[in-house]
């Protein structure tokens, strides 16, 4: 909630100190889903969740836009739903909330003064946290980073993975301005992360002894939840080689904030034959 308010503070003064109406307001929903050792396909609907975004971005020029958004929402994968036989057999899964932070460069190949739509691409950074849970087998909701199912944190050389790390996001989208305030679109954002444990699915399997040890009966119910015996130690549970994705499918919507301050300074009567980027009543 502090973000957003500096976020929404910035644009307060940015508008109060700049007399073109650059700035807009960001809001964006749709699905998410997950890129990993838990989802065989690597582009699908399957197993998709909700999520929403909200932001400011400022147009720099008429192709290029600066832009920041916070992201809420959930990607989860489950062995069960693959087609895989070894996947289903395995029987892991996860969910988990996204909590994002985004700061990217939008790039327009049309300019909106032009034409009333334009496809796009974007590319920059981000920071989000993650936190996977499954259900053990009495149905209860079961955080799984502190079981260190693979022996993080008790095995030497396998330190406690971080749940706050960075991603690049990067993607193209397409937007119809619908008038000189109002902007709506569609848009296909992938998250290239440096981590393979959002699914907390990596590498290889602990030895059961050691893990009951370390973390107790739950941790192990948790590292394995398959048919049969617990696999042997050191057998592969996971590919480290590709590190865990994440992607959004989003409607958006944008809409230039001081609508009605910017509408009586111009002296516009009809927008839509006027400039929609850069400073009001120009050509």
């Amino acid at each position: 909630m502090k973000l957003l308010f500096l976020i929404f503070s910035g644009i307060l003064l940015l508008n109060e100190s700049t007399p073109a109406q650059n700035t807009h307001l960001g809001f964006r929903f749709g699905l998410a889903n997950y890129q990993g050792d838990l989802q065989q396909r690597r582009f699908t609907f399957k197993q998709a969740e909700m999520v929403g975004s909200m932001g400011v971005r400022y147009d720099l020029s008429e192709h290029l836009t600066a832009r920041g958004f916070i992201s809420y929402g959930t990607i989860k994968a489950a062995d069960a739903k693959n087609k895989s036989e070894s996947l289903q057999q395995r029987n892991l899964s996860f969910e988990s909330r996204i909590k994002e932070l985004e700061l990217s460069m939008q790039y327009y190949f049309f300019s909106l003064n032009d034409k009333w739509w334009t496809p796009y691409a974007f590319t920059g950074i981000a920071f989000f946290n993650f936190k996977p849970y499954a259900f053990d087998n009495n149905n209860n909701k079961t955080f799984l980073q502190p079981l260190s199912t693979e022996g993080q944190g008790f095995i030497a050389g396998k330190d406690e993975y971080k749940r706050t790390v960075i991603a690049i996001p990067f993607g193209v989208g397409a937007e119809y301005a619908l008038n000189e305030d109002m902007r709506i679109g569609l848009e296909l954002g992938y998250r290239r992360t440096f981590t393979d444990f959002i699914d907390d699915v990596s590498t290889s399997y602990v030895d059961a002894a050691q893990l009951l040890n370390a973390r107790g009966a739950t941790a192990v119910q948790m590292a394995y939840r398959g048919t049969g015996s617990y696999p042997p130690a050191g057998s592969v549970r996971g590919n480290p080689d590709n590190k865990d994705g994440y992607y959004f499918v989003q409607l958006t919507f944008t809409i230039r904030p001081y609508v009605d301050w910017y509408k009586r300074t111009s002296g516009i009567s009809s927008f839509k034959k006027q400039k929609r980027v850069g400073c009001p009543g120009t050509q």
